[in-house]
C-alpha cells in the first residue's frame, strides 16, 4: 500500500494548501504553501504518488497543529514515543494557547482525513537568542510516526518540513537529539554529530 507523498513541487502544494479548516491552527498554515520543495525527489527514496489516483493515497495531508486534535488522537502518538501522563482537554488547550500566543511553536501533524485521526507529529521550537543579531535558533523535537503507517518515509517528510521551516525563519541554526542509531538518518538531512551533550532530569 503507497502513501501520499508526491515529491513534485506543484503537487506538494495541494496536499498541504487544498486541505480547508475552519479549526484553530497552531500556527499559520499557508506557510506551508511558502516553503520551497524543489529538492524532494532528491531525498526520497520511494516515488510518492500521486493524490487524486488512490483514495488512500489522496488522504494525508500535512498541517499545523489544531485545537482540537485532543479528540483526534495527537496525544495518543506522543504516548508511542515517550511518557505523556494524565492530560485533560482543559490543560492541553491551555498549553494550545499558550504556545501559540508565544509564536514559538510550528508543531506539525500529519492527518489521515478518512479516519481525522492525527498519525504522526514533529515540532520546531524557535530559540530567540541576543547572539548573532539577535537571531533564531531552531530545535526539532518529538517527531513520531503511528506504528501502523511506518515504513512509509512519513518520519522522514516531517523532518524535511520541519528543516524547511527552520530555514524559512532564517534559524542560525538547528538541533536535535537522537539515538545514535538514527545519526545516519538525521545525516542524510545535513545535521552533524557534536559531542559533549549534557542534561538534567528533574
Amino acid at each position: 500500500m503507497k502513501i501520499s507523498l508526491y515529491v513534485s513541487h506543484t503537487v506538494l502544494l495541494f496536499l498541504f494548501h487544498t486541505h480547508q479548516t475552519t479549526e484553530e491552527a497552531l500556527y499559520d498554515r499557508t506557510l506551508l504553501t511558502q516553503l520551497d520543495y524543489s529538492d524532494f525527489p532528491s531525498q526520497f527514496k520511494q516515488k510518492i504518488v500521486n493524490p487524486g489516483r488512490d483514495l488512500f493515497c489522496d488522504s494525508l495531508i500535512v498541517r499545523p497543529l489544531h485545537s482540537t486534535d485532543y479528540d483526534h488522537g495527537f496525544l495518543d502518538i506522543l504516548k508511542q514515543l515517550t511518557s505523556v501522563g494524565d492530560i485533560s482537554k482543559d490543560l492541553f488547550q491551555k498549553r494550545f494557547h499558550r504556545m501559540k500566543a508565544s509564536q514559538d511553536y510550528l508543531v506539525t501533524v500529519i492527518e489521515d482525513t478518512r479516519t481525522k485521526q492525527v498519525i504522526g507529529t514533529g515540532s520546531l521550537i524557535l530559540e530567540q537568542k541576543f547572539i548573532h543579531e539577535c537571531a533564531l535558533k531552531g530545535k526539532i523535537e518529538e517527531v513520531v510516526v503511528d506504528d501502523t503507517y511506518r515504513g512509509k518515509e512519513l518520519g522522514k517528510l516531517l523532518i524535511a518540513v520541519l528543516v524547511k521551516l527552520a530555514k524559512h525563519f532564517q534559524c542560525y541554526k538547528l538541533t536535535l537529539d537522537c539515538a545514535d542509531h538514527m545519526i545516519p538518518f538525521y545525516e542524510t538531512f545535513g545535521f552533524q554529530k557534536k559531542n559533549n551533550f549534557m542534561q538534567i532530569y528533574f
